[in-house]
């Protein structure tokens, strides 16, 4: 190819780049995101940093949420550093103290609080296992979003972790809506060599942000993380799997397996369920919550410790992935490294450019 030629590609690819979300694309504030597992959140402040903006978490007595700006109005000392005294933060600074609506109801050196004298406070609603936070300046409009398997206890059989990317919440997005990626990424662990080259279908609702592929693998041979616990080991097997974007905060991919050589319904559901639940901390750093569920094999916690296991070790070449590219495109000035996409990239570069809309109207 000439150069010219090579110009021409390269000026389109970033006109298209142009249209997408990436890591500096501003936030979509005006959503519910994850701010902390159920456990994480106690009677000691916890501080997160969410959508670029310190975050200070507490447990009210009532057994609520409170979520404030972690910066006291002040002198910027951080909230998570003070006294919890009933539903009121006591900043360990000069004393200033605060309530769940962020309002300073005392200052000790004096008798009149200063106008002004209060901090940010967040909406926050615990669903389950998942404290949910709304980041926006307008008061929420809609309910968190709610996934009914992560709470049924009864069906559902599922471990949780909370990890930590050094990359934008964008491509993490990406990764899940392409799992092309399988059969190269995660060579090691859940990947197949016949994954990359399965049928898939796609649907793309850019009107309501619906994005999805489901792709069939048939016949394969299982790996370990899902023959063992299914008993499909050493036969022909049927992997179908779907991956949904739900919202900015939220991606969930669907499984399940039946041996080949016998109809799917005449076979026990061997179905698993792994909700990707997105929070951006800054624009290059994300926080990665992971609930994954089977419904097959409830009581046995020795298939629970060996999926977990294997999963947060596939999940790990997710991070170890997106964080060389974060470290490969720093090198380079921003908006100058373009890039070709392929037919599979369809769902993720519609969802890009739906990101992209929502963040700058």
């Amino acid at each position: 190819m000439d150069q010219p030629l090579m110009d021409r590609v390269r000026e389109a690819a970033l006109r298209l780049q142009g249209e997408l979300a990436d890591e500096r694309t501003p936030f979509v504030y005006d959503e519910w995101y994850v701010a902390a597992f159920d456990h994480e959140v106690t009677r000691t402040p916890l501080a997160r940093r969410i959508l670029g903006v310190p975050v200070m978490l507490l447990r009210r007595t009532d057994g609520g949420v409170m979520a404030l700006e972690d910066r006291c109005p002040h002198r910027s000392m951080p909230l998570s550093l003070g006294t919890v005294d009933g539903d009121h933060i006591v900043c360990g600074y000069h004393g200033a103290r605060f309530g769940c609506d962020g309002g300073c109801s005392s200052v000790p050196s004096q008798t009149v609080v200063p106008p002004g004298a209060r901090v940010r406070s967040f909406a926050a609603e615990q669903l389950g296992p998942l404290v949910w936070i709304w980041m926006g300046a307008t008061p929420p409009d809609r309910e968190p979003p709610h996934l009914p398997w992560i709470s049924d206890t009864e069906g559902w059989r599922a471990s949780r972790e909370r990890l930590y990317l050094r990359s934008s919440y964008v491509r993490l997005h990406e990764n899940l809506l392409d799992l092309t990626h399988l059969s190269f990424l995660h060579a090691r662990t859940f990947g197949t060599p016949d994954y990359a080259s399965a049928p898939y279908e796609s649907k793309i609702d850019a009107a309501t942000g619906h994005f999805s592929l489901l792709r069939r693998v048939v016949p394969t041979r299982l790996p370990p993380v899902w023959a063992k616990p299914t008993g499909l080991e050493g036969v022909d097997a049927a992997r179908i799997t779907s991956s949904t974007f739900h919202s900015p905060a939220l991606h969930e991919v669907h499984a399940r397996f039946h041996a080949c050589a016998i109809p799917e319904d005449e076979q026990p559901s061997r179905a698993i369920r792994t909700a990707h639940i997105v929070t951006p901390e800054t624009a290059t750093s994300t926080h990665y919550f992971i609930h994954h569920g089977r419904n097959f094999a409830l009581e046995d916690g020795e298939i629970t410790e060996f999926m977990h296991g294997q999963l947060l070790a596939a999940f790990q070449e997710d991070i170890d992935g997106l964080e060389a590219i974060e470290r490969n495109l720093a090198n380079y000035p921003p908006g100058t490294a373009h890039e070709i996409s392929f037919r599979a990239d369809g769902p993720s570069l519609a969802m890009r450019r739906w990101l992209k809309k929502r963040a700058v109207g």
